[in-house]
């Protein structure tokens, strides 16, 4: 009954939920530990009886020219999803068949993985080299029908310098996908990072995604956009859901980013918070990969006592993710949250690694 690859596949795992109602400290999912913009909470009060009647907007049209003013794109080069989750699919339904091979560095996000699995597409891993930056001229010499890039990489967090992803982008023949979840935290205080999208009007095909999840703190709202090519878009729009983004979703994601400069200021403040942790846990003897361009550090405790030290920060209501798999069982990622937040992970680590 269920189909062969379905049942072989391993289901993608999210980071765990601690019960609702228990004081923890969350620091396993990458989440925004700061408010969204008071706009987004105006926009949240202000919903009515009607928001929920009635259907939503089906193309999400006034959500797509907000994006396409701020990006400098066309409105038809904009696709609005159910969070990136959804656009992840989308592209693996509109572009790739059973059998075709999609390349993409490892360690990365594993969500792309399960998906690819789902539809019978070949996952071809490159491995990342020692310091788990991309070898941009291995996944060049993949083979693959598509590339796909998280941008900066997770769980690494590192960052492709615009030179590389521009080389990238011209020399592969097929479909790029660029995963740019977590751009916002990278670059310098009050300055933001250079986005592939600027090669948008040069290569066709490039697929960018973005999300409101990270950086805009609205993770619960699960709005994720992609930008691209108008054909590459068009075949996407083709396979989505008829009302697949909810009325109050869409509101909230157009109030979030009318105040873009909100964001920044929360990015800005996870970035100096990130840098300082950083700091201090190479001060408690961990080796931190980085430099981190997330609102995560992926690092190494003294010994490679991942298992050990993750189950015992939990016992203490602390969560932090740790992957079974190669290259990483010996290693933690930590999301990045507040100055007083961090503290306390420092304090539990000081006992625990002493």
């Amino acid at each position: 009954m269920i189909n062969p690859h379905i049942a072989a596949m391993a289901a993608y795992e999210p980071g765990f939920q601690p019960p609702a109602g228990q004081r923890t400290l969350k620091l396993n999912a990458n989440e925004n530990p700061y408010p969204p913009s008071p706009l987004v909470m105006d926009a949240l009060r202000g919903i009515t009886e009607r928001e929920l009647r009635l259907y939503p907007d089906a193309d999400c049209a006034e959500l797509r020219r907000e994006l396409a003013a701020l990006h400098g794109v066309d409105e038809r080069n904009v696709l609005i999803g159910s969070g990136s989750d959804e656009l992840i699919a989308l592209l693996f339904g509109a572009f790739l068949s059973a059998g075709d091979t999609v390349a993409m560095p490892y360690p990365t996000f594993t969500r792309y993985e399960s998906v690819a699995a789902m539809h019978g597409v070949r996952c071809r891993y490159v491995p990342t080299r020692d310091d788990y930056s991309v070898d941009a001229e291995a996944l060049l010499a993949s083979g693959a029908k598509a590339l796909v890039l998280v941008n900066p990489n997770a769980p690494t967090g590192l960052l492709l310098p615009p030179s590389a992803m521009a080389d990238i982008v011209a020399r592969f023949a097929g479909l790029v996908v660029v995963d740019e979840a977590y751009l916002d935290f990278a670059g310098e205080d009050g300055e933001e990072a250079w986005s592939v999208t600027e090669l948008l009007n040069r290569h066709h095909n490039l697929l960018v995604l973005r999300t409101f999840s990270k950086s805009y703190a609205l993770c619960g709202a699960r709005v994720g956009y992609g930008i691209g090519g108008e054909t590459l878009i068009a075949a996407m729009h083709k396979c989505r859901g008829s009302y697949n983004v909810n009325t109050v979703s869409q509101q909230l994601a157009l109030a979030a980013c009318r105040d873009r400069s909100h964001m920044l200021r929360s990015a800005d403040a996870v970035r100096r918070t990130r840098i300082r942790f950083a700091a201090q846990l190479c001060r408690l003897g961990f080796d931190v990969v980085g430099p981190s361009q997330t609102n995560f550090l992926l690092c190494r405790p003294p010994g490679g006592r991942a298992t050990a030290i993750c189950a015992e920060l939990a016992a203490r209501g602390i969560y932090v993710r740790h992957f079974d798999a190669p290259r990483l069982a010996d290693m933690l990622r930590i999301s990045i949250g507040t100055d007083a937040e961090m503290d306390e992970v420092l304090a539990a680590l000081e006992v625990l690694v002493s």
